[in-house]
């Protein structure tokens, strides 16, 4: 081996440079990353409102699947005295090696009676034993592998056919507005023309803030995001609430098989941004704030359930305190 050779293997290389400035907890996102696959992600999404607003074919729709392949109608004397009833559809989706298990909670009979007093209760009845449920499982001995039901989301039908909200709409969405994620839609949106869907929008914006109801508000873009990100942010904050369109069926228009429906006058396509908010609503629901729901379940509305829960359990054992202390006194007393 030469003298230059000799200096030439001695001499470190730019890579063992780098390697020793390197620590490695850059590659913690990665590391997360593959376990959140590994284990898979759950989502729980409530529908709710009158029925033939397209809520079924809507969520179809979105999640590409069938959902109530068994499903009963009920004709117009059996919805009149119909109670509110709470059906949950489970499923796996697989998309790109990410699964993701999906609840479809739905509320058939919500609405359709004559009487409508406090048709919501069953819906936050059904709220708050989730989260009960959760509580119980999180205070309990095994927590390794605790199921997440609590409702991340609630769609909410708004019929096109009004003026506005209606009584009922408004009283269901405040019974729900601290208990999850409200996101209320304008329903069957092929009803009306571009002009009447920009009306009611605001119209429906004006008396949801007159009425001071909670809905979801998006988060506010981080100052680093992209301007392309900011600007489909943007879009969405103005769309709402949005106005959407469901279809299971397949037709051809321009020479492309679209899902759409097939009307006299022409087709109206689900995935097609100038006819509806279906694409926004899935953008929303599953590509941008999936996640962002999720925290806001967990972080704030299942946290207030859950500090009311300790509170009562504090006063509770307070009481038998002082109830002890009272009866060991009477005791001692006795005695002397």
């Amino acid at each position: 081996m030469t003298t230059s050779s000799r200096y030439k293997s001695r001499t470190p290389r730019s890579d063992d440079a780098e390697e020793k400035d390197y620590v490695g907890f850059a590659t913690l996102p990665n590391q997360v990353h593959r376990k959140s696959v590994k284990k898979g992600f759950d989502f729980t999404l409530m529908v709710a409102g009158e029925s033939g607003l397209g809520k079924s074919t809507l969520v179809n729709s979105l999640f590409l699947t069938d959902l109530h392949k068994d499903r009963k109608l009920l004709n117009a004397e059996e919805r009149i005295s119909q109670t509110v009833e709470i059906t949950k559809h489970t499923v796996d989706i697989e998309e790109k090696g990410v699964k993701l298990k999906l609840t479809i909670v739905d509320t058939p009979g919500f609405g359709d009676a004559v009487n409508n007093t406090e048709c919501w209760q069953p819906v936050t009845d059904y709220i708050n034993l989730q989260f009960e449920q959760y509580f119980r499982d999180e205070s309990g001995l095994n927590r390794k592998n605790i199921q997440d039901n609590r409702v991340h989301c609630c769609l909410y039908f708004i019929p096109p056919f009004g003026h506005g909200l209606r009584p009922v709409d408004i009283e269901f969405m405040k019974a729900l507005q601290d208990k999850v994620n409200v996101v209320p839609l304008i329903a069957k949106a092929d009803c009306l023309t571009p002009l009447e869907i920009k009306k009611l929008k605001e119209r429906l914006r004006e008396e949801i803030d007159k009425y001071g109801i909670k809905i979801y508000q998006f988060p506010d873009c981080d100052s680093d995001e992209d301007e392309e990100f900011k600007q489909q942010d943007r879009e969405l904050k103005e769309s709402t609430p949005f106005a959407v369109i469901g279809s299971n069926t397949v037709v051809e228009a321009r020479g492309q098989r679209v899902r759409g429906r097939l009307y006299p006058w022409g087709i109206v396509e689900v995935e097609n941004p100038s006819h509806c908010d279906f694409v926004k609503l899935r953008t929303m629901l599953i590509r941008t704030h999936m996640h962002d729901l999720k925290d806001i379940t967990s972080d704030c509305h299942y946290e207030n359930f859950r500090a009311l829960c300790i509170q009562t359990m504090t006063r509770c054992l307070r009481r038998m305190q002082q109830m002890l202390q009272k009866m060991q006194q009477q005791m001692h007393e006795q005695d002397l």
